[in-house]
């Protein structure tokens, strides 16, 4: 059973595979109708009715497109976050809800207790002991 592909696939297949190769930018006049949810519903339908529909590899291949469009196209249309005058006063109330915090106890625990050395290096007379390694390598 031989898959043949019609000039249209062919075509197809061609400029799916040098937009993904050599991903060019999707214009700015693109990015509104496909950086929604109406233009989204759109590309993947078209891509799963290539996948039904058409050449089982040209299928295959629109899923990788649409799912690359709409991932380049949705970086370019994100909605700007803009002042409020409000802002301050919501800033203010959340200062408020939240307190600064205090000294938790183990850090109170902490400054209580005596440094234990200052950093230096103490001499003693001690000299350790290793027990025989019974054949263990030495590290």
């Amino acid at each position: 059973m031989g898959l043949t592909a019609s000039p249209l696939e062919v075509i197809l297949f061609v400029i799916f595979v040098a937009y993904l190769v050599f991903q060019p930018s999707t214009p700015p006049v693109l990015t509104p109708f496909v950086d929604n949810l109406f233009g989204t519903i759109v590309i993947i339908s078209a891509a799963l009715y290539m996948f039904l529909y058409l050449h089982p590899v040209l299928g295959v291949l629109g899923i990788f497109v649409a799912y690359e469009l709409i991932r380049r196209t949705s970086k370019k249309t994100v909605a700007m976050i803009q002042y409020s005058p409000e802002q301050p006063v919501k800033d203010m109330e959340m200062k408020r809800m939240n307190p600064p915090k205090e000294r938790t106890l183990e850090e109170a625990m902490v400054a209580k207790m005596a440094p234990v050395s200052d950093g230096g290096v103490i001499v003693t007379d001690y000299v350790p002991v290793a027990d025989d390694v019974r054949g263990a390598s030495m590290i």
